[in-house]
């Protein structure tokens, strides 16, 4: 058995033939795009924003986020479906405003400008003729 390779081996050899690079999760993710608009805080994020600053004005030497935001979640939990609507009233409200922003982001994508129908080249010219016609008018 002296010519026999060890599986070690030829584990080996097979790593250095399938030397593929794996990605990694961040090389997976596609950039993000800084233009495109946030998504709406749902009803209890809403909540939270309020109960934040009450919290806050009743305990002002609490720095803790896990005791604010445990707190926030029980009392949540207590409201009833009635003291809850005006929350989920004004998550709907953003909810159509993001989707509103999210139409005229997916149609400035899939369009480009949306200013006229005139191609870039065109609306340049126009600019430059303007210009040209200011400069006349300086001289004078």
């Amino acid at each position: 058995m002296k010519g026999a390779k060890s599986k070690a081996d030829s584990r080996k050899a097979d790593s250095s033939r399938l030397a593929v690079k794996k990605q990694t999760k961040k090389e997976k993710q596609a950039a993000k795009d800084p233009n495109k608009p946030k998504r709406p805080p749902s009803a209890f994020f809403v909540f939270m924003e309020d109960f934040r600053k009450q919290y806050k004005e009743k305990h002002p030497t609490n720095k803790s986020v896990a005791v604010v935001g445990k707190a926030g979640g029980d009392k949540w939990k207590s409201l009833s479906d009635e003291e809850k609507a005006p929350y989920q009233a004004a998550a709907d409200k953003r909810k159509q405003e993001y989707e509103r922003k999210m139409e005229a982001y997916n149609r400035k994508l899939a369009g480009g400008d949306d200013e006229s129908d005139k191609s870039k080249s065109e609306v340049n010219d126009e600019d430059d003729e303007e210009v040209s016609g200011d400069e006349d008018e300086d001289d004078d």
